[in-house]
């Protein structure tokens, strides 16, 4: 049986993302409880990192541990990958020795070039196009705290980055509507917003995306890589700011999410993570049980449990 990837959202049905979701939970019940379980033991994980992590690294990491088996850190200067290697004949390589591999990255391309050449499973840390991994996350943390997010209202403000495309794939699969408030020029991708026909509405105004939101989410304003441009955008994207007052025009029993690293007095108002509304420290300890349970389902699919 060939190797099931998860690089992005739509590598899943529907069906298979809310099972996620519940495993998640459940999983997250067992560590509270101190249950061992450990369905993963004397498997391997292999991590390559390009980008810089705290969270993709801590959880997968110790998700793995948790789950009875270990992960490798791979970074470019020290493998063959930052001498040139072929992205294929890596790919074959590592998958010959490991039980799943994760990849953070800039091209998302990379992420489909690796996954092309695996034999085992290969999971999308996150791209410069995609995060699907903090998206498991996020919609958990809206179920633990609201239940269903079919039927809502999210409102993504600031950037059209990885993390506003990754929410246009959610909306689909999840079935809830996005409003996604940028400045002209910052759009999502074309492709995202094509691909979620029905599910996304573009507007320029914060005001006009929050009202009615049952979930209002960000990022920063300028990601890995586009450090450079940080001066421009801090003046282009003030108006983006979500505080405390954006978020009284938003739904009674709205959420707010952040993936973080925060740059709290930029994209965000500097008391807006005290607010109780506010759920970005579930969302960030979600990332290691959503990622646990797509661990167990993507070995176990590939016949290595």
């Amino acid at each position: 049986m060939s190797a099931r990837h998860f690089l992005s959202l739509m590598d899943c049905t529907p069906q298979e993302l809310a099972s996620l979701i519940h495993r998640g939970i459940e999983l997250k019940d067992l560590r509270n409880r101190r249950v061992l379980y450990e369905p993963l033991k004397n498997r391997v994980l292999g991590m390559i990192f390009e980008k810089a992590s705290t969270r993709t690294r801590v959880s997968f990491e110790a998700g793995m541990i948790q789950l009875g088996g270990q992960a490798i850190f791979l970074s470019p200067r020290d493998t063959q990958l930052g001498r040139g290697e072929p992205i294929s004949d890596s790919a074959i390589v590592m998958s010959s020795m490991l039980d799943a591999i994760m990849i953070r990255t800039f091209a998302h391309q990379k992420v489909l070039d690796f996954a092309a050449h695996s034999r085992v499973p290969v999971i999308n840390g996150l791209s410069d196009d995609l995060h699907p991994c903090q998206l498991l996350a996020d919609m958990q943390t809206f179920h633990e705290h609201r239940g269903s997010i079919q039927g809502k209202t999210v409102a993504w403000i600031g950037d059209g980055n990885n993390m506003c495309n990754t929410y246009a794939q959610a909306a689909v699969q999840y079935d809830f509507q996005l409003k996604v408030a940028c400045p002209e020029g910052y759009d999502p991708k074309r492709e995202f917003i094509e691909q979620a026909q029905g599910h996304v509405t573009l507007v320029r105004d914060p005001r006009e995306a929050v009202a009615g939101a049952h979930l209002v989410s960000t990022d920063v304003w300028a990601s890995m890589g586009q450090e450079e441009e940080l001066a421009a955008r801090m003046q282009l994207f003030a108006p983006y700011q979500v505080s405390r007052a954006l978020l009284d025009q938003a739904a009674s029993d709205v959420l707010f999410m952040h993936c973080l690293p925060a740059h709290r007095g930029e994209e965000i108002s500097l008391d807006l993570l005290d607010d109780p509304r506010a759920v970005a420290w579930d969302q960030a300890e979600n990332r290691l049980h959503a990622q646990k349970a797509l661990l167990e389902f993507l070995v176990e699919h590939a016949g290595n449990v």
